[in-house]
């Protein structure tokens, strides 16, 4: 059906639109618009989010071979913006087909 691979996959891509959306639209409207609406309501999806991607990362881990170096990238992508992407780019579509 779906795999882990897969579902880390769907998870990295929303735990990254997440992410930039709390950074560039939600922490600018809370900071000049003074409305902390939209961090308070995309807070806490990103956050976990955020965990689902680490702890996925840490399934794949040995699954995917990703070594010393690698598995850093995986999860450094997670607090770089687009980091997520660039890394479903380089590392994610390779390791489906």
């Amino acid at each position: 059906m779906f795999s882990l691979l897969s579902i880390f996959r769907f998870v990295a891509f929303l735990e990254g639109l997440s992410y930039i959306l709390l950074l560039f639209i939600a922490t600018p409207i809370k900071y000049f618009g003074n409305d902390p609406q939209y961090v308070k309501m995309l807070g806490m999806p990103h956050g976990i989010l955020f965990m689902l991607y680490v702890i996925l990362a840490f399934m794949l881990k040995s699954e995917n071979e990703w070594f010393k170096a690698n598995f850093k990238k995986v999860l450094l992508a997670s607090i770089i913006p687009f980091g997520t992407f660039s890394l479903e780019r380089k590392y994610l579509k390779a390791a489906v087909q």
